[in-house]
């Protein structure tokens, strides 16, 4: 006689302290039943309905978002770091946000970081790791040696992620501030963060399926943290990103754009003033909108923390 199929045992987890079934990304959706019965167009129709429920959801979370903004910009003015630690989906969201950060608003690789359960190689497969194992967090964000300075968001739908928890827990334990970003209200992670943002996106259109409205809601907050906080750091001015290094064709043309869009001047005028500006954009904008020299420029930026606007107006960055 064939025995029971049983689950691995899990010794000492969070994972043991909630019921799969009672979270809300778990649930059958009636929108969806049916689903396989669905004609192409009906199944996109129907995910598309759903998918419009996720703005709202992320919109209910805006205040406890934009206290992350400022606490992430904190931690990067202050030399610190912003650290993601994710699994399986979340993980690859959290991976890239940060990657995607360098080329957009020039910040350094170890500004902002991610931390994936089962390494480099989960990104691309389904890795052969234990996202069930608190320990094994607390391990790999131990490594990252998180300070008072760094800020560590966990990313999980369920909010109950092991892997998750536990290198949040470990990282608050050392003084870092953090935060979580969950689908479902009243979690683990939220209990071991300082602040959580959760995103009620409802039942997945397949059940448990948490790579399309919670991964999508995940994928909107880390835009609007990064993105925040990196303008309230100064490295967008207006709505332009004036912090590009130009490192390719298509970002020298983007940096004379934005000089031009700024100052108002003309090309050629741009491409002089960005040539005495170290091919730096954020000194040319500095040099060209306060009529000041380069080093004039270069002390109003290191004045600022970068911050362009305040370069210009010659005022200290408060957050």
């Amino acid at each position: 006689m064939t025995e029971p199929l049983a689950a691995p045992a899990a010794k000492n987890t969070e994972r043991d302290q909630f019921d799969l079934q009672a979270l809300i990304t778990e649930r059958p959706n009636e929108a969806s039943e049916g689903f396989d019965t669905k004609s192409a167009l009906e199944i996109a129709r129907i995910i598309n309905h759903e998918d419009a429920k996720v703005h709202l959801a992320v919109k209910k979370a805006l205040p406890e978002i934009a206290l992350v903004i400022d606490q992430v910009a904190r931690a990067l003015r202050d030399g610190g770091r912003l650290i993601y630690v994710g699994a399986g989906s979340s993980g690859r969201i959290a991976s890239l946000d940060s990657q995607e950060c360098p080329a957009t608003f020039s910040t350094q690789p170890q500004q902002i970081q991610y931390l994936m359960c089962g390494g480099p190689k989960a990104l691309a497969s389904a890795a052969d790791v234990n996202e069930d194992s608190p320990e094994m967090g607390q391990r790999d964000i131990a490594k990252r040696r998180p300070t008072r300075k760094d800020i560590v968001i966990g990313i999980s739908a369920s909010g109950h992620t092991p892997y998750v928890v536990g290198a949040v827990k470990y990282a608050r334990q050392q003084g870092a501030r953090t935060a979580a970003v969950v689908c479902n209200p009243q979690s683990n992670l939220a209990e071991v963060s300082d602040i959580c943002i959760v995103a009620d996106v409802g039942p997945e259109v397949i059940s448990g399926s948490t790579r399309l409205k919670a991964g999508t809601a995940q994928k909107m907050i880390l835009n609007m943290i990064t993105t925040g906080a990196m303008t309230r750091l100064g490295y967008v001015y207006e709505n332009l990103m004036v912090n590009v290094h130009m490192k390719n064709a298509k970002l020298v043309e983007r940096g004379i754009n934005v000089l031009q869009r700024v100052t108002g001047v003309d090309r050629d005028t741009a491409i002089r003033a960005i040539k005495s500006a170290g091919k730096s954009i954020p000194i040319a904008v500095v040099m060209l909108k306060a009529n000041v020299d380069k080093m004039e420029a270069v002390r109003r930026l290191g004045k600022s923390d970068g911050n362009v606007r305040l370069a210009i107006e010659d005022s200290r960055l408060e957050l």
